[in-house]
């Protein structure tokens, strides 16, 4: 019985090779899509949990009241690492660790530059990333120890053992390797390349000896923690919230409340808002796997409606099987075999799809999703979704043919009834609705990402390129820059505390004019040399630039928002403390700009004068030198003061770009899909505009032996489609406008949503089913009707 079935079920499909195709093709393009998005979110959610322990890994953070907001900052005090590890006995782990920035690491006369930095001696045994030599409990015993990646140790040494060697970091101070450890994977939020305890610094680093004995406000560092087996969790949050609130006269201390944030939410809920880890990456995840459903059932549609639709091609042979003697379920499990048989074939072609788009598809995502060949589970929960598939789309044709009067049907050809061609028509205007509502927000995506690159940014980016800065480009700032204005390379030169893309540091001000009661105000702090303005084309308002060397040590420049924020009416001379001996006198205003997120207001912005060192080099290529040939030089010239670093460099431009990664991939991935969505429903308007031409042939031949043209044939066969178009556009639009608002409301600098996408996306909707349907109606009008009623 089982062979018959699909044996039969094989002979219906290779009878009607056409509508398989259509069938097969649709199915398989919508589970090939459903396979990526899920291996991506598989991917997303998988971020950082291959680590021992990972539910027992957190990161320490803060919450502070901000004149009735609550700002989340990662940034935490020494003080409170020495408190934690000595007061809270449920953590096991305490591991303080600086930013793992960029640095520049040398051995022989190989230099690299890799990210990496200090973290406490225990890290390596809370975050248990796997060692191939040395062990965790001795790596970091040695204050000038140093433990390396694979590749980072290949790129130092080759094949050699590395284990014992020297390696000098930044050409300040040489350490030696205990220790190398297996390549991070690309789904760790860590992606460090080496590690050195944090005992180095605090032997070498004034700065964190100060901090090491400093206040609760001096928030300069990270904290990770692993707490013990069994902790109560929101116990444990109460007992460490107000740990900092202990500091009297300290008003970050006071306002600010511990809190913890989860290992296994770093990568996708790294959103708060009012104190609360409300989102993040995982919005995108969600939308995204929504989207992937939704295409999956456009397919799945496609399936139901070109098979209920030939429902009376398959009327006789239901009647004779009926007439023989099969009952109604074993006619069910005929259609639903079928079904499963064009489900197996598709997931086959799903699959190559899937191997042949995952390069693709890694670019566009900037991920290393690959298939799990060789994973059961996968293949187990494939072959599960693919059942479920070909049951969810074969169900109701195979209740539905099954159905059939035997009588009837062995008298003649069954008339569709009018619920079946309501049902056909509701289900084709769920395909169009989807699919223009995917149309709809692509529009809306790309018209908010055009409207924030094109937003001005208060500073020219053209020609403007950054490089990090070292202890020996510090050392030898005047002399280099010197050499760089005098090449003929550089126009301007500057350094600074950030780069012009974002701000590193942010501060409390203890004071200015007209500061209210408890009122608390959070500044974005940029450390500049001279030229710094003129380097980034940032123009000043009002006052002066830094020009008096020395004398401007306790001099200040705002930019519009600081002077906003702070209600300051005549900024000029104002008098700003962020701490009884750090006073500040404002000697200039300047015009914003843009350093945080392009679609925000701009930051409110302190800039104070440096003498001694930065952290990034600004410099702008001197006009009428191309490109390659003025770095070409620059990197002779770099290389004359920093020999120990490759040159290295980023065009501003590029890295302002940068932002718009989730905006790009929102807008790449939706519209790739909504091209998707739009051609599976076209396969599937292509199968019922043939068979309905099919059906129509006789009447067709009548009409024109009567004197129809071929334009009103054609419309004959196109209104119907065009209406069920049109009625997907009335739907999609108001669904499409209710979580487009909710998507654009993320945004302070946003665009209002106007009628033109809507009447663009309806137009395109329907040119292109124009174009779908047109093909088979021009066929049916042109036919010769003399062919069409020769049996009549």
């Amino acid at each position: 019985m089982i062979r018959n079935y699909f044996k039969v079920a094989w002979r219906n499909i290779t009878n009607n090779k056409g509508y398989s195709a259509i069938n097969i093709l649709g199915l398989s393009a919508g589970m090939a899509v459903a396979m990526l998005i899920t291996l991506w979110v598989v991917n997303e959610y998988a971020y950082d949990r291959f680590l021992p322990d990972n539910n027992q890994l957190y990161r320490v953070m803060r919450n502070f009241e901000n004149n009735g907001d609550t700002l989340t900052f990662n940034t935490v005090s020494l003080k409170l690492s020495d408190v934690l590890r000595s007061e809270i006995p449920e953590m096991e782990y305490v591991c303080e660790a600086d930013w793992l920035s960029t640095h520049g690491l040398m051995a022989g006369d190989r230099k690299v530059v890799m990210d990496g930095g200090g973290v406490q001696q225990d890290f390596l045994k809370a975050f248990q990333f796997p060692l191939l030599q040395g062990k965790a409990e001795t790596v970091f015993q040695d204050p000038s120890s140093i433990v390396l990646t694979k590749s980072a140790a290949a790129a130092l040494f080759g094949k050699e053992d590395p284990m014992g060697k020297m390696v000098r970091v930044d050409n300040r101070d040489n350490f030696r390797i205990t220790g190398i450890l297996q390549d991070l994977p690309a789904n760790s939020t860590f992606q460090f390349k080496y590690l050195i305890p944090f005992s180095y610094y605090d032997q070498t680093s004034i700065f964190v000896k100060n901090s090491r004995s400093g206040g609760f406000d001096n928030n300069a560092f990270q904290i990770f923690v692993k707490l013990k087996a069994g902790v109560d969790f929101d116990r444990l949050a109460a007992k460490i919230a107000f740990l900092e609130k202990r500091e009297k006269g300290s008003t970050n201390a006071e306002k600010s409340i511990v809190i913890l944030q989860a290992m296994n939410r770093w990568h996708l809920f790294g959103e708060y808002k009012n104190g609360k880890n409300t989102g993040g990456f995982i919005d995108y995840i969600r939308i995204f796997s929504v989207i992937g459903v939704l295409v999956l059932i456009i397919a799945c549609i496609n399936f139901v409606n070109l098979t209920t639709a030939r429902s009376g091609k398959r009327g006789r042979e239901v009647g004779i099987r009926k007439a023989i003697g099969s009952q109604r379920s074993q006619l069910v499990i005929q259609f639903l075999v079928e079904s499963l048989l064009l489900s197996f074939m598709a997931l086959i072609c799903s699959l190559l799809m899937v191997w042949l788009l995952l390069p693709a598809f890694n670019s566009i995502t900037g991920t290393a999703v690959h298939m799990p060949a060789s994973n059961v589970s996968f293949w187990g929960i494939t072959l599960l979704c693919v059942v479920l598939t070909g049951i969810a789309a074969g169900l109701k044709p195979a209740v539905y043919l099954s159905s059939f009067n035997p009588v009837r049907t062995l008298k003649g050809a069954v008339k569709t009834g009018r619920s079946a061609v309501f049902s056909r028509r509701a289900l084709v205007v769920v395909q169009f609705t989807c699919s223009i509502a995917l149309v709809i927000s692509t529009l809306v995506i790309y018209r908010q990402m055009q409207y924030a690159k094109e937003r001005p940014t208060g500073y020219d980016a053209d020609r403007l390129v950054m490089s990090q800065m070292s202890y020996d480009l510090n050392k030898h700032y005047d002399v280099l820059k010197n050499e760089l204005l005098q090449s003929g390379l550089v126009s301007q030169v500057a350094r600074s505390s950030s780069p012009p893309t974002t701000i590193s540091w942010h501060s409390d001000l203890k004071y200015f004019p007209g500061k209210l009661p408890g009122e608390t105000v959070e500044m974005g702090m940029i450390v500049i040399s001279n030229d710094y303005f003129s380097t980034m084309g940032m123009k000043l308002l009002s006052g002066r630039d830094y020009t008096q060397g020395l004398a401007d040590s306790n001099s200040v420049i705002l930019n519009e928002a600081a002077v906003k924020r702070l209600r300051l009416k005549d900024p000029l001379n104002a008098e700003i403390r962020r701490g009884e001996n750090e006073r500040y006198r404002v000697i200039g205003v300047v015009r914003n700009a843009l350093m945080l997120s392009p679609f925000q207001q701009a930051d409110p912005t302190m800039f104070t004068r440096t003498y001694d060192e930065g952290e990034y080099l600004l410099y702008r290529l001197a006009p009428g030198v191309e490109p390659h040939k003025a770095l070409a030089g620059l990197e002779t010239i770099f290389n004359k003061y920093n020999p120990a670093y490759p040159y290295v460099y980023e065009f501003v431009d590029k890295a302002y770009n940068s932002k718009f990664y989730q905006e790009v991939l929102t807008g790449r991935l939706s519209g790739i899909l909504a091209i998707l969505a739009i051609a599976i429903s076209c396969l599937g308007l292509l199968g019922l505009a043939a068979y309905m031409a099919e059906q129509r042939t006789k009447e067709i031949g009548v009409r024109k032996v009567l004197g129809a043209s071929i334009v009103q044939v054609w419309f004959l066969l196109s209104r119907d489609f065009i209406v069920l178009v049109l009625i997907s556009c009335l739907i999609a639009s108001p669904l499409a406008l209710y979580f487009l608002q909710h998507w654009l409301a993320q945004y302070e600098y946003r665009i209002n949503i106007g009628p033109g996408v809507f009447l663009v996306a309806a137009v395109m909707a329907l040119l292109i089913t124009l174009c779908t349907i047109s093909f088979q109606a021009i066929r049916a009008a042109v036919a010769n009707p003399v062919k069409s009623l020769r049996t009549e």
